[in-house]
């Protein structure tokens, strides 16, 4: 007669992988219905209003009344059209780097022939607020990184807009938002920031494919008419059809139609609470972390993600990999670091609950591959800041 008792070691498999990577993210079963809808014509005049809608909702998120243009293209095509749309041929660009988003920037910048000034910081580092402001005197624009995906470290925009805008009142201020906006707290007017770009794979938590660029008044002002430097990405043009529900070609409707459904979620709370609430569950994937051996990378950790430094011997790529073998997709560090950390979130459509859980699967693999430790404790240094 055969054993049918259930050997511990096994479990029933995932029907698909679990996304536990800073983007793309989960994303809510009301998004996906929104999704499923018959495809809709974009030019009709319930996608028009749609459309008009959903800009509506990302300047609400913001909490400013900046103007959104949303761009079919991932965050970098927005950041692209942000920057040919606003600065003039051969400008003089500061750029802010402290890891690999930033530094794409100043080759973008590069590429598209302005005249760059690189500040720069060890990845990992916070970037100098007095460092920027110095190289910002005659400058046309800064470019900057709120939240630094490849690092988990969220800057200080706040000092650092305010010290840049002491030392040239006319810079632009063109961020970095990809993994701030409607994660982090950002206060755009406040800061005075000028223009704040985004994606949907992010805390919006809607599939690839639409990148945000928000202006403030004063950056509308300052958009280029016909910019030598962008067809498709002329974000002048394009707002100026946004605003009546027109683009100049032919958007992603069916993906703008799932951000709508995306923003009620997110919108149904304050910005502070969402914020709070996002800090919580990241400092929670640190704390876990922090239990079994690992430390943050960051100094001021980015609440949209854990970039966690595991023990000695272990390695960002072996996390990575063992994660991936428990059907939980992390991702390891972005080179040349990509064996020093790996990287986890709960940034998309997520929940207390769920970084609990992400404590509980490091405990299992930390186990797989043999590494010492209290079994319970990443949970129960998760738990404790959950519930503070």
């Amino acid at each position: 007669m055969t054993d049918a008792s259930p050997n511990a070691t096994q479990h029933i498999p995932l029907n698909r992988p679990r996304l536990i990577a800073p983007g793309p993210v989960e994303v809510s079963p009301q998004t996906l219905l929104a999704l499923a809808q018959p495809q809709m014509h974009h030019r009709s005049p319930e996608a028009r209003a749609k459309l008009v809608e959903t800009r509506g909702k990302l300047t609400q998120l913001l909490g400013d009344p900046f103007e959104a243009v949303i761009v079919t293209g991932s965050g970098t095509a927005a950041f692209e059209g942000a920057l040919v749309s606003t600065v003039p041929a051969g400008a003089k660009v500061v750029n802010a780097s402290a890891g690999k988003f930033s530094e794409r920037w100043g080759e973008m910048a590069r590429r598209l022939c302005y005249d760059v000034t690189e500040v720069q910081k060890p990845w990992g580092e916070l970037l100098d607020a007095d460092e920027i402001a110095s190289a910002c005197q005659g400058a046309y624009a800064l470019l900057i990184t709120h939240s630094e995906t490849s690092t988990g470290a969220l800057h200080d925009l706040e000092r650092i807009a305010a010290a840049a805008k002491a030392t040239n009142p006319d810079l632009l201020i063109i961020v970095d938002g990809v993994t701030s906006y409607g994660v982090a707290e950002l206060r755009a007017a406040a800061w005075n920031v000028d223009v704040i770009v985004s994606g949907s794979q992010k805390a919006t938590a809607t599939p690839p494919g639409l990148g945000f660029v928000l202006f403030s008044p004063q950056a509308e002002a300052r958009l280029i008419k016909n910019t030598p430097k962008g067809f498709y990405l002329d974000l002048q043009r394009e707002l100026s059809g946004q605003k009546d529900g027109n683009t100049p070609q032919t958007p992603a409707i069916n993906l703008i139609y799932a951000l709508d459904a995306s923003l009620d979620r997110l919108l149904s709370v304050p910005r502070e609470v969402l914020w709070a609430e996002k800090k919580r569950q990241n400092d929670a994937l640190i704390a876990a972390g922090t239990a079994l051996g690992c430390h943050s990378w960051a100094s001021r950790p980015s609440p949209a993600v854990a970039v966690l430094v595991p023990p000695e011997g272990l390695g960002g790529k072996k996390m990575a990999a063992q994660l991936a073998d428990m059907n939980q997709r992390a991702l390891p560090g972005q080179a040349p670091h990509e064996d020093k950390v790996f990287r986890i979130s709960t940034l998309g459509y997520a929940d207390r609950y769920d970084a609990l859980s992400v404590a509980g699967i490091l405990e299992d693999a930390f186990s797989a591959l043999g590494v010492p430790f209290q079994r319970g404790a990443a949970v129960a240094a998760a738990w404790q800041v959950i519930s503070s």
